[in-house]
């Protein structure tokens, strides 16, 4: 009888336990609205009202039945010094960055990176300012993207999606007839 009562308490501590799930994943959707509101911030006038980010307003119907869910780092911390310190870097970089935009010389990569295109009509003084331009924003975009990682708490694997996910925001908030390149690596005009 002793191990009857032992095995139905195990069984119900295991049961109940059982009914909670962790989930610990990578926050994809609050990292896109992040990007989202980087890049608007970025590429904003100084001139113009940037716009302010809308809180959700949606009902989770999931999490009124079922099983309770945890979930780690559901809100994006962007607004470290390290953070706002890169984002001003690469905004002040985006009046010299956009004639080349314009151009055709420069576009968004599929990895968040800006890339050289087409410098055929480029003079040398314009090639090498270019270079360096490009150089420097990718280097703060990659500071940008690990920092991120970093102040969240994603750990460093997370980097690479990250990248990707900022890849979308910078090619979906480029200018029509910018170029971009698509997920399979080709080059077009937006």
């Amino acid at each position: 009888m002793k191990t009857f009562a032992k095995f139905t308490g195990l069984f119900t501590l295991l049961f109940v336990t059982a009914c909670v799930t962790v989930n610990i994943y990578f926050p994809s959707a609050e990292v896109q609205r992040a990007a989202d509101i980087i890049v608007d911030d970025i590429r904003t006038k100084v001139n113009e009202a940037r716009p302010e980010p809308k809180p959700s307003s949606r009902l989770d119907l999931r999490n009124l039945f079922g099983p309770a869910n945890a979930h780690a780092a559901t809100d994006i911390d962007v607004s470290t010094p390290a953070i706002r310190g890169i984002k001003d870097a690469i905004r002040n970089r985006f009046p010299q960055l956009k004639p080349f935009y314009d151009r055709g010389a420069v576009g968004e990569s599929n990895r968040g990176f800006v890339a050289v295109t087409e410098t055929g009509g480029l003079g040398l003084q314009e090639r090498s300012l270019l270079n360096r331009l490009i150089d420097q924003e990718n280097k703060d975009r990659a500071a940008l993207y690990k920092e991120i990682a970093a102040a969240n708490k994603l750990g460093p694997e997370s980097v690479p999606q990250i990248e990707k996910i900022f890849a979308n925001s910078w090619r979906d908030k480029s200018l029509s007839g910018w170029w971009v390149q698509n997920d399979d690596g080709v080059w077009e005009k937006k």
